[in-house]
């Protein structure tokens, strides 16, 4: 095995795609469709399924046709939100932001082309957007995404995503110059800005969270998309970008990095 190229074991490989998958799912699998979007053999699928149920990782709907994700994925994914040392942090400066501004906002994570929501505080009013913990979104799609995105060089962030950009609406930028021009912009004013970009009737403000250099992490604001006016923008951000750097200067004076 060599450093450069490191051998992966193809079961292991298999088994982390079928849960990746089934995570991502909006409900239950059935094991044809799981052969559909993997091309497993399947044989092999059946014995990585059984396995899983097994040792829980999965479990079975009641009448046995589907599968989906079991507890003990569940308690794998609360253990790298319980070790980070900067969630504590970050959610206190949820709360602040949410109690002056009275929207939802979000706490996320670069991870490859995705972000990953790691925390979430809801406002109580009806406008409120959802977005659970533990969701993951391609970067290009959202503000978290792109406010770290930005932090990168253009070329930095062109090889960190792929070569297709997928539409989660039809407002999603899918052109890579158009969202090279966007970053840009966001580099300039020194937040993110999207409208209905990955979810119809909301638009988001990001602010990175510049602990890190460059930043892996980002707060965001979710808006009406009726009340995204410039106006409301400029108070949001504001808002956001006092409190990211707060939070940064708190992370880094705990020797978080």
């Amino acid at each position: 095995m060599t450093e450069e190229e490191p051998k992966l074991v193809k079961s292991a490989q298999r088994t982390i795609q079928i849960m990746e998958l089934l995570g991502a799912a909006r409900g239950p699998m059935t094991v044809t469709e799981l052969h559909r979007r993997t091309g497993f053999p399947r044989s092999s699928l059946h014995q990585l399924l059984h396995t899983l149920i097994a040792m829980r990782w999965i479990e079975s709907t009641a009448d046995g046709t589907a599968v989906g994700v079991g507890p003990h994925a569940l308690l794998c994914g609360t253990a790298y939100l319980d070790r980070d040392p900067a969630l504590p942090f970050a959610t206190r400066a949820l709360e602040l932001i949410g109690d002056k501004l009275g929207y939802t906002v979000h706490y996320a994570r670069l991870d490859g082309p995705n972000v990953i929501y790691l925390a979430t505080r809801e406002t109580i009013e009806p406008r409120r957007a959802t977005s659970r913990v533990g969701r993951q979104l391609p970067a290009h799609a959202t503000a978290l995404g792109k406010a770290l995105l930005a932090e990168l060089t253009p070329r930095e962030a062109g090889e960190l995503l792929p070569g297709h950009l997928t539409g989660l609406t039809d407002h999603t930028i899918v052109d890579h110059e158009a969202l090279r021009r966007d970053l840009e912009e966001t580099r300039a004013r020194g937040y993110a800005l999207e409208r209905e970009q990955n979810t119809l009737g909301l638009g988001c403000v990001s602010v990175a969270v510049p602990y890190r250099i460059p930043a892996t992490d980002a707060i965001s604001c979710s808006i009406p998309i009726a009340e995204l006016t410039d106006e409301e923008i400029d108070r949001v951000a504001e808002v956001m970008l006092d409190q990211a750097a707060a939070l940064a200067t708190r992370l880094r004076a705990e020797g978080i990095r």
